[in-house]
């Protein structure tokens, strides 16, 4: 998202704890800093991307004491809402703004700018940020009150894990029954059938590149999220549940930091197929 902002002539500061990321966005032609007391004497609009709580926990205890009043923070991160909701709390008493705004794609598509944002919380704030979501995804919408973003973020990820073990699942009977796996993908994606996990995920699956778009380790960490807010609404992800038996399947053959297309692999194996 960095480079897309500076190809578009933003000035662009980023913190990191991993030299290597901030070496990168300096080779970007970014600027890198090692803390927030510096990120936020440069601006009032901040994006964050996270990988747990905790993190989102450390990183607001800086914006809360450097930060100017009336900046805003776009939050990407997918993490628990009870946690946002806190983390938006403690900013509003500091006179800042916090926006609930979770990305819906991979890294993949990230890096093609092919990724949707679904923002939530104050539309003044997310007015503030419209220039920024314009130069880093494909499509972003204004969905609601702070939440609604996380909530569509949930539903979204429900429906990834769904349909790539769906089509793992196809390419795995076409091979056991003998057909072409390139032309079968190609036919498939013509019809119906078809969805963007059979698009994105079905090429890697029949060469068998597993390199990871997103890793499995932190796609498990979204599956315990959606997981955590189907039972606190009571409601019953008997699909869903399903398909998280052959992603921690997965996890148990050694494959965290493999694409979720490996349970294509995992389906091969239970079916006694030759894997590759």
């Amino acid at each position: 998202m960095a480079q897309h902002l500076l190809r578009a002539g933003w000035q662009v500061t980023g913190v990191d704890i991993q030299a290597s990321r901030r070496t990168l966005l300096k080779k970007a032609g970014g600027y890198a800093s090692a803390s927030l007391d510096e990120l936020c004497a440069d601006g009032g609009l901040f994006m964050l991307s996270l990988p747990s709580s905790l993190a989102l926990d450390n990183v607001a205890d800086g914006i809360c004491q450097f930060a100017k009043s009336g900046s805003v923070v776009i939050e990407t991160s997918t993490l628990p809402l009870p946690d946002k909701e806190r983390v938006r709390d403690r900013l509003r008493a500091k006179g800042i703004h916090m926006l609930d705004c979770p990305i819906s794609g991979t890294g993949t598509q990230a890096k093609a700018k092919d990724t949707v944002i679904y923002a939530s919380g104050d539309r003044a704030a997310y007015r503030k940020a419209v220039p920024m979501f314009t130069q880093v995804c494909r499509v972003h919408h204004y969905v609601g009150p702070f939440g609604d973003g996380m909530k569509l973020k949930m539903l979204a990820n429900m429906l990834v894990a769904i349909h790539t073990v769906a089509a793992a699942e196809a390419l795995t009977l076409a091979k056991a029954s003998g057909l072409n796996l390139k032309r079968v993908l190609e036919l498939l994606r013509t019809g119906a059938a078809t969805s963007r996990m059979l698009d994105i995920r079905g090429p890697r699956m029949i060469a068998h590149d597993y390199r990871p778009m997103m890793r499995l380790e932190l796609w498990q960490k979204d599956m315990g999220i959606i997981s955590g807010f189907a039972s606190s609404h009571n409601c019953p992800t008997m699909l869903f549940s399903a398909c998280t038996q052959l992603y921690v399947a997965a996890m148990a053959n050694g494959y965290a930091d493999a694409d979720a297309s490996v349970i294509y692999k995992i389906l091969q194996t239970t079916a006694a197929l030759e894997v590759a």
